[in-house]
């Protein structure tokens, strides 16, 4: 495997002296646009290479680990409903069965199939707080300010999730419209349980870690970050006064299997590469998991984004203070993955900065002509 990893100080094989200074150049700004820290990886026919720039956390010196540990956020989307999407491989499910069906105890509008869950289609309120159409904000759980710092050690059940939104009404009638909703994939996580009797680290670790090797991937049950990891900080306002604080021991419970899982770019790239390439699910399913909703593109977990440079296979995801992306190629030829610590705030004042690093990010791996 091709590696210049200079953040560990791995250095091998007949393309150690490519340093892609143009890819070292964008980190650089990305960095210097606000972000503590940044690890990006690019697998492509030159083969793996990898770096980081910036800090593992604030004030103290010691770049990120290319190959942290780090959560992934909204990625985890993308592993559940390839478990979800094994299970149907097996029979044990119905991509377009009442899920309801499968989901004793929770009051779920029978008209909502799995399908729904997994493309964000069934209507569901989501448990972290909606905008209404008049631009009004229902709450959910905290999920940002001084609230959530103060509760981000908080153990939620994920049943608890789901009663909280099923109590709301729905956004719109299951299947006319697309709204994305964390609770979708709480219900997922009860639907792999109830029908396998396991948990869903125990079925994403048969299903997706076992066949493709991920060694650094977890669905998390307790607060801690493995090591080697960066910080990730969270800035909030206390009676007028600015407050920021470390926020990396987390208990991420409160956003259960809709951002919860770790993971490190490595095995990000593993996993979507061998997804794509069809390691994991049968050649229907997988063209049912990349087939759109209109609206925006959104598969069964996943996003296929249209771009200059062709489409890509994506899902990226943010939870205080960390952001991780997997991009690839719809042939898993090409692939980018990366994790950024930084301070977040209720404001997601890293917003603009984050969207102008990626889109250099992809410009410069899948536009350059490297690939």
């Amino acid at each position: 495997m091709t590696i210049h990893d200079v953040a560990t100080g791995e250095l091998r094989d007949e393309h150690a002296g490519d340093e892609r200074p143009a890819l070292r150049r964008i980190l650089r700004e990305i960095v210097d646009s606000g972000f503590t820290g940044v690890q990006l990886r690019v697998n492509d026919r030159h083969g793996e290479w990898a770096w980081s720039d910036g800090l593992a956390q604030r004030g103290e010196p010691g770049r990120p680990s290319t190959d942290g540990h780090m959560r992934i956020g909204s990625n985890t989307k993308t592993f559940v409903s390839t478990v979800v999407l094994g299970l149907v491989a097996e029979g044990k499910i119905a991509l377009d069965a009442p899920a309801g069906d499968y989901l004793p105890g929770i009051d779920l509008d029978p008209r909502i199939t799995v399908r729904m869950l997994l493309q964000h289609t069934s209507g569901v309120f989501n448990f972290t707080g909606e905008f209404s159409a008049d631009g009004t904000f229902e709450p959910g759980i905290p999920s940002t300010g001084k609230e959530w710092v103060d509760l981000r050690l908080k153990s939620y059940r994920p049943q608890e999730l789901v009663q909280l939104a099923v109590s709301k009404p729905a956004r719109f009638a299951p299947g006319t419209d697309w709204s994305y909703s964390n609770t979708n994939y709480v219900l997922a996580r009860l639907l792999i349980e109830s029908v396998t009797g396991r948990t869903l680290a125990e079925e994403m670790e048969r299903l997706v870690l076992t066949p493709l090797g991920l060694t650094g991937t977890v669905v998390p049950s307790s607060p801690e970050l493995p090591e080697p990891h960066a910080h990730a900080s969270y800035r909030y306002d206390d009676d007028g006064q600015e407050v920021t604080v470390d926020v990396t021991r987390q208990d991420p419970s409160w956003i259960s299997s809709g951002g919860d899982m770790i993971s490190t770019t490595r095995d990000l790239h593993l996993f979507i590469s061998g997804l794509v390439g069809g390691r994991l699910l049968p050649a229907p399913l997988l063209s049912e998991m990349l087939t759109l909703h209109p609206k925006v593109g959104y598969g069964l977990g996943l996003f296929v984004e249209e771009t200059a440079h062709g489409p890509l296979v994506t899902h990226n995801g943010g939870i205080a203070g960390s952001a991780a992306l997997m991009y690839s190629t719809p042939d898993g030829g090409t692939t980018l993955t990366a994790g950024l610590n930084y301070v977040d705030d209720a404001a997601l004042s890293m917003g603009a900065a984050f969207q102008q690093g990626r889109q250099r990010l992809l410009d410069e791996v899948f536009g350059s002509g490297r690939a």
